[in-house]
C-alpha cells in the first residue's frame, strides 16, 4: 500500500508469481509497492485500489486521469505489468502508477537496464497476420544451460517487459549428452501451462533436425509436428520452419505437407530457415501456382560479423516476396555482446567460436564501432549490434537468447533504441 500526501491510499496486488526486478521475486497473495523520494512508486501488480482518506475508494483509471495521467492500453491480455524501476528494485525518479490492463506512457519508462513494461509498438511479420515484439527470445538454452526454474524467469522476465515472440525447435537440445530432443519445447510447454497465457505469446518452432523426426519428407513433417505439439501442450503452432532444407525432397512434397498442417488447424503460418535462395523461388513460386499456404518469414544466420550468409540473392529474394527475416546467430554466439577481449576468459559453453572473431580484422573493426555507438548512448554493445540488425531491410525481429534474467536487459534493450542512419553506415562499413 502507498499513503499519498493527501491521505489517498493506492493498493496493489497480483495474481501469480512474477519478475519484480533482477533478482526479486514476489508471491501469490503479497501487496507490492514502495514509495520513492517523489512519491512514484516501484514494483509489480495486475489489480490496482484506490480508497480515500474519508474511506471511500475511486476508479483507478479515473483516478490516474484527474490526476492528469493517460494510461495507454496494452497489446497482450494477461501478462504481468512491472512498474518504472530500476534493475535494483530501486524507486524511479519519475513515473505513474499502473493499473489492469493499462502500461504507462513512453515517458514513464525506467531508466536503461531495467525490467520494465512498456508499450513497444509490435512488428507486423511479413504478410501474415502475426504482431511480433522486435526480439525473439531464443528457446535453445531451454534444457540446456538453463534449468526449469530458470528458463521459467527467463520467461517471465521476457513477457513482464512486453515480449511475446518466442522461437525454439524440435531438436533442442539433442547435442547435449543424456539429452535425445525435444527438451526446450517441453520446458516451454510447462511454461505455457503453468502460466496460462498461450494466446499471449507467438510460438515458432522447427522441423527436420530432431533425431527421431530427421528429413523433410511428407510424413515426417506431419508426424513431428504432432510431436512437438504434445511437447508443447497445445493445439497448434503460430510460425513453423523448415528447420534445414533437404534438397532431396521436392519441394512441392514439403510445401504441400506444410499447407496440410495450415488447412488442419495445427499451423497457422509457415516459414523456411537455411534454406537457398534458388529452392525458396521454388517453394513461392508452387504455392503461388497451387494456391497453397506460403512461407511468410525466413530464418538466415546474419550478423555483423556475418553477413554474406543472407545479404545479396536470399535477401533481395524475401524482399521482393514480402517475407520477414529474423536472423539466429544474431549476436554472433555472444561475441556481439561485448564481452569477449583479448586476454578475457568466459564461461560459456560456446566461447571458442565467439573468440575467434578476435583474431580476425573486421571483428576488431566491429567490436570498436560497437563501443563507440554504444558509449554514445550508454547502452551495451549486445543491444547496438541487435538494433543494427533491426534496421536492416526485411528484419522484423533478430534471436537471442538469455540464459539468465540478468542477460536479458541488453536484449530488450533493441525495442527501445533506433540507430541513427550515420551509426547504422558507420557499422556497415566497419563490418563489410
Amino acid at each position: 500500500m502507498l499513503t499519498l500526501d493527501d491521505g489517498t491510499e493506492i493498493w496493489y496486488a497480483h495474481q501469480s508469481s512474477i519478475n519484480v526486478s533482477v533478482g526479486q521475486k514476489v508471491t501469490t497473495g503479497d501487496v507490492i509497492g514502495r514509495v520513492g523520494a517523489t512519491g512514484n512508486v516501484t514494483g509489480a501488480h495486475l489489480h490496482m485500489e484506490v480508497h480515500t482518506a474519508g474511506g471511500g475508494s475511486l476508479d483507478p483509471l479515473a483516478w490516474l486521469q484527474s490526476k492528469g495521467l493517460t494510461p495507454e492500453p496494452r497489446r497482450t491480455r494477461r501478462s504481468p505489468l512491472l512498474i518504472p524501476g530500476g534493475p535494483d528494485g530501486d524507486p524511479p525518479t519519475s513515473g505513474l502508477p499502473v493499473c489492469g490492463n493499462f502500461a504507462p506512457l513512453p515517458e514513464s519508462r525506467g531508466p536503461p537496464g531495467s525490467l520494465t513494461q512498456y508499450m513497444t509498438s509490435l512488428r507486423k511479420l511479413g504478410s501474415s497476420d502475426l504482431e511480433v515484439f522486435p526480439l525473439a527470445l531464443g528457446g535453445n538454452v531451454f534444457g540446456w544451460t538453463a534449468d526449469q526454474d530458470t528458463s521459467f524467469a527467463v520467461l517471465d522476465a521476457y513477457t513482464a517487459a512486453g515480449g511475446n515472440f518466442i522461437d525454439t525447435a524440435d531438436s533442442y537440445s539433442a547435442w547435449v549428452d543424456g539429452n535425445s530432443g525435444g527438451e526446450s519445447e517441453t520446458v516451454l510447454g510447462q511454461w505455457l501451462a503453468a502460466r496460462g497465457n498461450r494466446d499471449d505469446v507467438v510460438l515458432a518452432t522447427k522441423v527436420s533436425q530432431h533425431p527421431e523426426y530427421p528429413g523433410l519428407s511428407a510424413a515426417n513433417i506431419k508426424a513431428a509436428a504432432d510431436a512437438s505439439l504434445r511437447r508443447l501442450g497445445t493445439d497448434h503452432i503460430d510460425l513453423y520452419y523448415t528447420h534445414f532444407d533437404k534438397p532431396e525432397v521436392p519441394v512441392e512434397e514439403i510445401v504441400g505437407a506444410l499447407d496440410e498442417l495450415v488447412r488442419a488447424g495445427k499451423v497457422r503460418h509457415i516459414a523456411a530457415s537455411n534454406i537457398s535462395a534458388e529452392r525458396l523461388a521454388a517453394s513461392l513460386d508452387f504455392s503461388d501456382r497451387e494456391g497453397l499456404a506460403r512461407y511468410v518469414a525466413i530464418q538466415p544466420h546474419y550478423n555483423l560479423v556475418s553477413r554474406d550468409t543472407y545479404e545479396g540473392g536470399l535477401r533481395d529474394l524475401a524482399e521482393r516476396a514480402g517475407l520477414a527475416a529474423v536472423p539466429y546467430y544474431a549476436l554472433a554466439v555472444g561475441f556481439l555482446t561485448g564481452k569477449y577481449r583479448p586476454g578475457a576468459t568466459v564461461d560459456s559453453p560456446r566461447a571458442g567460436g565467439a573468440a575467434r572473431h578476435l583474431e580476425t580484422e573486421r571483428g576488431r573493426r566491429v567490436l570498436a564501432a560497437l563501443d563507440e555507438i554504444a558509449g554514445a548512448h550508454d547502452a551495451p554493445v549486445a543491444t547496438v549490434a541487435l538494433a543494427w540488425l533491426a534496421a536492416q531491410p526485411t528484419v522484423a525481429a533478430p534471436i537471442a537468447s538469455a540464459r539468465t534474467v540478468e542477460q536479458l536487459p541488453a536484449l530488450l534493450g533493441v525495442a527501445e533504441l533506433t540507430l541513427s542512419e550515420d551509426e547504422v553506415r558507420r557499422l556497415t562499413q566497419a563490418s563489410a
